[in-house]
């Protein structure tokens, strides 16, 4: 299994979206790093759902239920969606602003490159992340 981290702007598809949908695709990428990101994940995989430009901060995590497939919202080929379901909200939003002070989520790739919009996660940064969801900030 790998780790992801996935950004929607709250107003374009929020984390409720995704919730009260049950199932969701993640199309419209058009960056290409960010595509291959998506084609790189199998279902199973595990990503943290980011709100940006809107809050700025991790809000839930969600499972890959359908791998890459020609995303049908692109008018040229090439570009892939990949389909999702929520596992479940973090217990606490994670802020990109805690995320940058933490030693270990700050060589995040979405923390570095703000903005890819797909980017994977090493074990480390997902227990990590994670954790500060779950008792608060170390610092």
């Amino acid at each position: 299994m790998r780790y992801w981290f996935l950004k929607s702007e709250p107003s374009a598809y929020a984390w409720a979206d995704l919730v009260r949908d049950g199932r969701g695709r993640w199309d419209g990428v058009r960056n290409h790093a960010a595509a291959a990101n998506l084609r790189g994940m199998s279902k199973g995989d595990l990503a943290i759902f980011y709100h940006s430009n809107e809050g700025k901060e991790a809000v839930g995590i969600m499972r890959v239920v359908r791998p890459f497939y020609p995303d049908p919202t692109a008018k040229e080929g090439g570009w892939v969606a990949v389909d999702f379901e929520p596992v479940k909200a973090l217990k606490r939003p994670v802020t990109l602003s805690e995320m940058k002070l933490d030693p270990v989520l700050k060589s995040l790739k979405m923390v570095r490159q703000g903005r890819l919009s797909v980017s994977p996660m090493i074990g480390m940064e997902w227990r990590r992340l994670l954790k500060l969801a779950s008792k608060g900030a170390s610092f």
